[in-house]
């Protein structure tokens, strides 16, 4: 038995990072386009996590209900969520704002000199 996955790396990789972190990156880029807060991210999240633990015993013959599987991977999947979020809002606060704010690299943004 392995820390991050139940039954093996290439389940890990298609179902949670492939899978469930696409989501999660296009959950993130959702909510910072349409200007949502954060805990509902989070819960977008978590059923995405429960989706990605059913794929993962669906697919692969993973064990369904363990917790401890399935708060790794809904930490893995909030992650990416996250950054995925800041990462647009970001762009978007740059793209938006032209006129006071700069990029400060891909997940910050500051606000001009002399503004």
């Amino acid at each position: 038995m392995d820390v991050l996955w139940d039954n093996s790396l290439v389940a890990f990789i298609v179902v949670t990072l492939f899978l469930g972190g696409g989501a999660a990156w296009m959950t993130g880029r959702a909510m910072a386009k349409t200007w949502q807060p954060i805990w509902l991210l989070v819960f977008y999240c978590f059923l995405v996590s429960l989706a990605v633990r059913f794929l993962n015993f669906a697919l692969y013959d993973g064990e369904l209900l363990t917790l401890y599987y399935f708060l790794i991977h809904f930490a893995i999947i909030v992650v990416i969520g996250l950054v995925g979020h800041r990462f647009f809002r970001a762009r978007q606060m740059v793209r938006q704002y032209t006129w006071i704010n700069e990029q400060a690299g891909p997940l910050a943004w500051k606000v001009k000199q002399g503004s």
